[in-house]
């Protein structure tokens, strides 16, 4: 049985593996097995796990995500696998490694994603993964308490290598998993049908297919498991363009559906073994190239070996040991911190390659990137992760290191460099470096914090602390957003927010005043009258995608200075849909501004969130613009102006931004 959310969350993924191969499997039901899925350790592909789950949830995609539903999708799965017995263990990509071999897959599928945004931002179909969707999938892990681990690169072998040592399945929807010689097994999410528990007297299971390996084989004679790598390398994986087997595809290529998958498998199938098809495949290469094809096909063989790692001793002791991240000579606090999934990928690939990718979203394609908004909190996180990060970084300069973003340039994704910002003591040159950096005292990392956010911590004192974070940040993309932040995009985030705060409250199993049950109740009505608006605004959309952007780099930062401040609760702090819908109604209905009068505690707690920001910015602030249409060229003019004002990276800024933190404790 086939289900149709996990398909379409697979090609989102953008085709992960080798393409076409789970197509050409699944349409074969005779290469399954019917499993029941019970009592049992079952390891799992994180990234194809928080793919499925978002796109399966009904959560939005297309106005930045609802991530509570797609947060209460993860509650709902893990619960049902406990139900049934099963001890889940998800393990997730890390970085792209040392290497950096998937840097053109990766650029393509930004590509893609940037395509099906800007079909998004037009009403058309397409689907992309929102902004923080990986980080909530990771809060939703730590709230129910599953064991997971991040790899130090992409996790495939590590999965492959776990599910072999203890025996047990691999749940994914990526087809290399097709390829790896797993003694339990594969199961795609496609045909994991944790919605559809049953039950017998042996006790309760999830109905599910099994590809079976050998099976498979010996429907294409006398072809051996041992083949199936250099099948996924010359049909062109992830690592692997197939062009440079073009030759040899020609040739072998059958007529119908599949044909070229399934003349390589009976060509392969003639040879006694891997190495004799291995010389046959550089055969067809020409002469000139035929080195360079060889020592691709050893590496890309390597891809389907089994790992070093022991990511069994990390479940059980909690130590990672890879061999790769050993060698990078980054600090073990880092290391640790990177496997536990307390750090983004983010960090290791500016540390390791001095690049990273940024997210596309769906926002309004004829400005600039929505990631500009946070450019200065990133660079100020490059300064703390580039000044002499580890050994062979490069000796003191008057220039600071400068680090490669891959983000949007209207339809297109371009690299740019940008360069770290320089950091007063204790973080320069003359303080603390990266492996030292957990032994400056909190109050100064969070100085740091704020400073580079813009805000003291006495404004932030009124604020429940759980909020504060996301309250500062917001202050933050107040004064840095360009096009400015009008009033109304302001109070629906703020509104979106005491919403979430009274959801938590209201389902927290202790007693609460009766007004804030009814606040909670008014409101749930309210949204289930007004919010079928399905009218998409793209400048509301454009905007809330900086708030995103800055609230990420606002995560990393305070991760990276081991927080300073709590982390907030993604599935209770943003709803895209919901905060679309009170940004429409604002502007029709501004008394919706009272949606939560019947609570004095949340209508308190509203002005308080209004009121904190608010000072932050000039009385006149936001006040309407009236010039005249003939005066737009003046305004823009103006515009870049202020926002070279208010968000200035210069190293002169920089060294002013962060003057307070000269000051001892």
């Amino acid at each position: 049985m086939r289900a149709e959310p996990g398909r379409r969350a697979a090609s989102a993924a953008a085709a992960m593996g080798v393409p076409g191969l789970t197509g050409f499997v699944e349409e074969s039901g005779s290469f399954f097995a019917e499993l029941r899925v019970r009592d049992t350790k079952l390891v799992i592909d994180g990234s194809s796990l928080y793919y499925h789950l978002f796109f399966g949830s009904a959560a939005d995609f297309r106005r930045g995500g609802d991530y509570g539903p797609f947060a209460a999708a993860a509650d709902e799965f893990f619960a049902v696998l406990r139900s049934c017995g099963v001890a889940a263990f998800v393990v997730l990509d890390g970085g792209r490694g040392a290497a950096d071999r998937k840097l053109g897959t990766l650029r393509e599928r930004a590509a893609e994603r940037l395509r099906a945004a800007h079909g998004l931002s037009r009403g058309e179909g397409g689907r992309v993964l929102p902004l923080l969707a990986r980080h909530a999938f990771v809060q939703a892990l730590r709230r129910a308490a599953v064991p997971f681990a991040q790899c130090w690169a992409e996790a495939d072998r590590e999965v492959a290598a776990l599910a072999n040592r203890w025996g047990c399945p691999v749940l994914s929807l990526d087809s290399d998993f097709f390829i790896f010689q797993l003694a339990g097994g594969y199961c795609p999410l496609s045909a994991f049908r944790w919605r559809d528990v049953r039950a017998e007297r042996a006790g309760r299971y999830v109905p599910a297919r099994r590809f079976e390996a050998e099976s498979f084989c010996r429907h294409f004679g006398r072809l051996r498991s041992s083949a199936l790598p250099l099948f996924a390398v010359v049909s062109g994986n992830d690592y692997v363009d197939a062009a440079a087997f073009e030759g040899l595809l020609g040739k072998v290529r059958l007529p119908g559906k599949h044909g070229r998958a399934r003349g390589l498998l009976r060509w392969l199938a003639a040879f006694a073994g891997p190495e004799e098809a291995a010389d046959a495949v550089l055969k067809h290469v020409g002469g000139r190239r035929r080195d360079a094809v060889r020592e691709l096909l050893r590496d890309a063989l390597r891809d389907y070996a089994p790992s070093d790692a022991n990511l069994e001793q990390f479940f059980a002791e909690g130590r990672y040991r890879c061999e790769e991240a050993e060698a990078s000579g980054l600090p073990p606090w880092l290391l640790g911190a990177l496997a536990r999934g307390e750090l983004a990928p983010l960090v290791a690939n500016v540390l390791t390659l001095r690049s990273t990718f940024l997210h596309v979203q769906v926002e309004d394609l004829r400005r600039p990137s929505a990631h500009g908004a946070a450019l200065p909190i990133r660079r100020v996180l490059y300064g703390l992760l580039l000044l002499r990060a580890a050994p062979g970084a490069e000796a003191r300069s008057c220039a600071p290191p400068a680090v490669c973003e891959f983000d949007r340039v209207q339809k297109s994704i371009k690299k740019t460099f940008v360069q770290a910002a320089s950091l007063p003591a204790p973080f320069g040159d003359d303080g603390f470096t990266l492996d030292k950096l957990v032994e400056v005292p909190m109050s100064r990392r969070q100085l740091l914090l704020l400073e580079t956010l813009g805000v003291k911590m006495s404004l932030l004192e009124s604020v429940p602390s759980h909020l504060q974070l996301p309250v500062a940040v917001t202050c933050y993309w107040t004064r840095c957003s360009e096009p400015k932040v009008n009033l109304h995009h302001l109070k629906a985030l703020l509104l979106m927010m005491v919403s979430g705060e009274l959801h938590r409250i209201t389902n927290e199993p202790v007693l609460h005043p009766e007004d804030n049950r009814i606040a909670y109740n008014e409101f749930l009505k309210w949204k289930e009258e007004k919010l079928q608006n399905k009218d998409f605004d793209l400048d509301a959309a454009h905007s809330f995608c900086q708030w995103q952007c800055c609230l990420e780099m606002g995560l990393y930062l305070n991760q990276l200075l081991c927080r300073p401040l709590p982390e907030p609760d993604l599935a209770r702090l943003y709803s895209g849909t919901l905060v679309h819908g009170l940004y429409q109604e604002l502007k029709s209905t501004p008394s919706v501004e009272n949606l939560f009068s019947s609570s004095p505690k949340m209508t308190e707690l509203y002005q308080v969130l209004l009121n904190t920001v608010i000072s932050t910015v000039s009385p006149d602030f936001f006040q309407k613009k009236t010039e005249a249409k003939s005066e737009s060229c003046k305004k823009k003019k103006a515009s870049k102006k202020t926002k070279a004002v208010r968000c200035a990276v210069s190293e002169t800024r920089d060294v002013n931004r962060f003057a307070s933190l000269s000051v001892d404790d």
